[in-house]
């Protein structure tokens, strides 16, 4: 029972995450080429996909019914919406197809992470739920491949979304009958944090959560455009987004695996992961030839979920009576932050021709949120 619901788990966020939210990237290039909007397009585009993620994310954790309707909701929103996805062109109408995909996926991520944690915990299996988190990772890297194989058979991005769209409908319907029935998921859980719970530690969390999801969404959006541009028509350039989604499941086994062994202190482990983060941004840009892509998409790949994970554990350990509000309120800060990456890369495509400025800024917000979560000789007391 642990394994299915683990497993169940993990397919649900390759679907929201992985697919939903995550093949707009290798889409970029294709639907650039064929005219459907600019490169500023591109960034307002994922910006109203991120909006509507914040929208979700702020609405599942605040949700006290119809719990488990959000849950089905997101996962085959994303599937309607991906194949939908298909049928139309232009920045308007992909922007609120993108705005609702995102809405699904803040939607799937809070409540599969509430309920897969809580059953697994339940089961006596809480390990396991660092496993469901290689969901998007796994998603990001299928996407990828699938995008290889697309371009290779020259699919337009219309056919291209349909195929997505497809693959994760026969994923949704291997899984959807393991999904929580209404009723199930529990409701005991405080809808919000106590006043007296929001310490120095948490708010610098969320901080430096928000700034993460500032940080790592700009190449994690246009790293298969930045690829495209400087090497047309290579085929290493086209793996770079599934290398992205291989480092990423990586990373998060990494955590799986030595999470027995290792004694250093959660926050500790967070810092290094989003300073790991910063460098690959930095490598992706400075790094001559492929290999500074592919040292950059290892690097912020490796760290991005283990990034998720790490702050939604710290996040537990500092509030383990609003476990869901936690992580709806880190979510929604992650949400808040990626937001603002397109916006700002959409200024700085606008204003310089060039993503690089953005990509700067990106690097510093990543190590600046290392530098919030880093313990004080004061915490380090207390654990």
């Amino acid at each position: 029972m642990a394994w299915r619901i683990a497993f169940s788990g993990f397919i649900a966020l390759v679907i929201v995450m992985g697919i939903g939210r995550f093949a707009f990237t290798p889409q970029v290039p294709l639907m650039l080429g064929e005219g459907q909007f600019s490169l500023t397009g591109a960034g307002l585009v994922a910006a109203s996909n991120y909006l509507g993620y914040l929208c979700g994310s702020y609405d599942a954790m605040r949700a006290s019914k119809r719990i488990e309707m959000r849950l089905w909701g997101g996962v085959w929103g994303a599937v309607a919406l991906t194949l939908l996805s298909g049928l139309v062109d232009g920045a308007y109408w992909h922007g609120a197809i993108r705005f609702v995909i995102g809405w699904a996926s803040g939607w799937g991520l809070v409540m599969v992470a509430a309920w897969s944690s809580e059953r697994l915990l339940a089961l006596g299996r809480p390990g396991l739920s660092a496993a469901v988190f290689a969901g998007p990772g796994a998603g990001i890297f299928l996407s990828g491949l699938l995008a290889v194989g697309f371009h290779s058979w020259g699919w337009n991005a219309g056919s291209a979304w349909l195929g997505y769209g497809v693959v994760a409908l026969a994923l949704a319907c291997a899984v959807s009958a393991n999904f929580p029935r209404s009723g199930d998921m529990h409701r005991a859980q405080s809808a919000v944090l106590p006043p007296a719970a929001v310490g120095g530690r948490i708010r610098r969390l969320v901080w430096s959560y928000s700034l993460a999801g500032f940080g790592y969404i700009l190449p994690a959006t246009f790293l298969s455009q930045m690829a495209s541009v400087r090497f047309p028509d290579s085929l290493p350039a086209q793996f770079m987004w599934p290398l992205f989604g291989g480092a990423s499941v990586v990373g998060i086994a990494i955590v799986i695996v030595t999470r027995h062994y290792l004694t250093t202190p959660t926050p500790i482990r967070l810092a290094v992961a989003l300073w790991l983060q910063a460098a690959g941004v930095l490598c992706a840009e400075l790094l001559p030839g492929i290999a500074g892509l592919a040292v950059g998409a290892t690097l912020v790949g490796g760290g991005f979920l283990c990034v998720v994970q790490l702050s939604l554990l710290y996040g537990r350990e500092l509030a383990p009576d609003s476990a869901r509000y936690m992580a709806g309120l880190l979510t929604t800060g992650y949400a808040v932050g990626q937001l603002v990456g397109p916006v700002l890369s959409a200024l700085s495509t606008a204003l310089t021709g060039s993503l690089t400025p953005a990509l700067y800024v990106a690097a510093v917000a990543l190590f600046a949120a290392g530098v919030l979560v880093w313990p004080t000789k004061t915490s380090l007391r207390e654990r």
